[in-house]
């Protein structure tokens, strides 16, 4: 057990480093190349990287995490079968992108997009096929080559699209960079797990795996439509330039928001353990959105101060409109910070079914109004106030965690999203940005933050084990 213990807690130790290593050098490989290419450039890739990244979630249909999670038998046999899957869900899911091309460029209408998005389209069968393998290196827990890979190849793909990228090859040096990045990673995946191709096809255990996906897959294919918004709504009314500003304003929220996205796959385990006592896991979840709102909050609030100075500087003056954009983006992703809170614990009760709700209906009106206001006179902003108002969904998810657990105390929750929702749209709202800061030094969650921190990336190194 002891021996147990010790691989996943200096597997987690790599992890750790390796995304802190993967954010510093993202966000540095990122600006070189972002100054090099301008928002239209980038703005073209970005839109086809967004609709490339909504096939790659269709196309999982949730067989890794059933290949890490399945019970019974060891051994490569369950991967192969895996890989048999994948390589028949890739291809297909290859074609169908393939054969909407056509009506995708009608829509969107961006000079060059077709070609640079059936180059994308072309890996998807790549990428899928990877799973398994990555699958078979966390169950084995192989974090440290895992993650070797991953990061390897992070670093060649900027180190093919920014050379390139100075040689004026404009979009086509980080779609070289993704290709050079994406056969890297599946060759050494392959290599790392050792799996020998060979065709496999049990009935019964395609069939349990397409179950399992459906099942975990089927909400969160709604949840990512939100990644079309960009692509299909910001591009066809405002061109790329415009869809480069949101996607890079989505990217700085992102990184600087990652901690979501550990708390939420460490939240399903630990709330696993509290379902059969729904007092105590309502507690847990008001406790969880409180820590989990300052620990997002606060890095965005830091950056909205510093963007007006950071932007010009990292990026270059063409990417200022991201410094307007940034904290509508930000004030969705710190909401989001409370109530996927919400969603993991009836996912861990089986409530797959509200949750897919609560997706239709934040995309509905998410959606809606970008498609209302992107065309308008507000432009890029129109993404930033369809953030907004896709807030009011959040109503669904938590009247439905009520009637599942009871009721939930979010009032220190709440009180911390307005303060540093009000203070992230500084300076236009200057006296009220020392807000939250004075209420960390006043308020019972200091300590909270302090603590649940210290729990949070304790747990964090086991992650990737308890998350899948």
């Amino acid at each position: 057990m002891e021996g147990l213990r010790g691989k996943v807690l200096r597997g987690g130790k790599v992890l750790v480093l390796r995304q802190g290593l993967g954010i510093l050098f993202g966000l540095l490989g990122t600006a070189l190349l972002l100054r090099v290419l301008g928002p239209k450039e980038y703005g073209l890739y970005a839109a086809s990287l967004g609709l490339y990244t909504y096939l790659l979630g269709l196309g999982q249909w949730g067989i890794g995490a059933y290949l890490v999670r399945r019970e019974g038998e060891e051994g490569v046999r369950p991967f192969q079968q895996g890989l048999s899957l994948m390589l028949l869900l890739g291809t297909a899911t290859a074609l169908f992108g393939i054969l909407l091309l056509p009506l995708l460029g009608r829509w969107v209408g961006l000079e060059g997009f077709m070609p640079v998005a059936l180059a994308l389209f072309l890996g998807l069968p790549f990428s899928l096929l990877s799973l398994p393998f990555t699958a078979y290196l966390e169950r084995s827990l192989e974090y440290a080559g895992l993650a070797r890979v991953e990061l390897l190849g992070q670093v060649l793909y900027y180190l093919l699209a920014l050379p390139l990228a100075l040689g004026g090859l404009g979009v086509w040096a980080p779609v070289l960079g993704f290709w050079g990045q994406t056969i890297f990673t599946f060759l050494g995946l392959w290599w790392l797990s050792r799996i020998p191709f060979r065709w496999r096809w049990d009935l019964k255990e395609v069939q349990s795996m397409l179950r399992y996906g459906l099942g975990f897959s089927s909400s969160l294919w709604v949840w990512q439509l939100r990644s079309l918004v960009n692509p299909l709504i910001v591009g066809r009314y405002l061109g790329a330039e415009a869809v480069g500003q949101v996607q890079l304003s989505i990217r700085l929220v992102e990184t600087l928001a990652f901690i979501k996205g550990v708390s939420w796959r460490l939240s399903m385990p630990a709330f696993a353990r509290l379902q059969g006592d729904r007092r105590r896991l309502a507690q847990a979840i008001a406790e969880a959105a409180e820590v989990q709102v300052l620990l997002v909050g606060l890095p965005l609030l830091a950056f909205s101060f510093l963007g007006p100075w950071v932007i010009p500087v990292l990026f270059g003056p063409a990417w200022m409109p991201v410094v307007t954009l940034f904290p509508f983006v930000a004030l969705g992703y710190l909401l989001n910070s409370i109530f996927n809170m919400h969603s993991s614990a009836l996912y861990v009760l089986r409530r797959n079914f509200e949750v897919t709700v609560f997706h239709v209906v934040h995309v509905f009106l998410f959606a809606g109004t970008a498609w209302l206001l992107v065309g308008s006179s507000l432009g890029p902003l129109g993404y930033g106030w369809a953030e907004v108002v896709a807030l009011g969904s959040y109503f669904v998810i938590y009247r439905e965690t009520v009637k599942a657990v009871g009721p939930l105390d979010h009032s220190v929750a709440l009180t911390w999203s307005f303060a540093l929702g009000l203070a992230l749209f500084w300076p236009f709202m200057a006296p009220l940005a020392l807000l939250p800061f004075l209420a960390l030094a006043l308020s019972r969650s200091r300590k909270r933050l302090w603590e649940v921190s210290a729990s949070l990336w304790f747990g964090l190194r086991g992650g990737r084990i308890l998350g899948g």
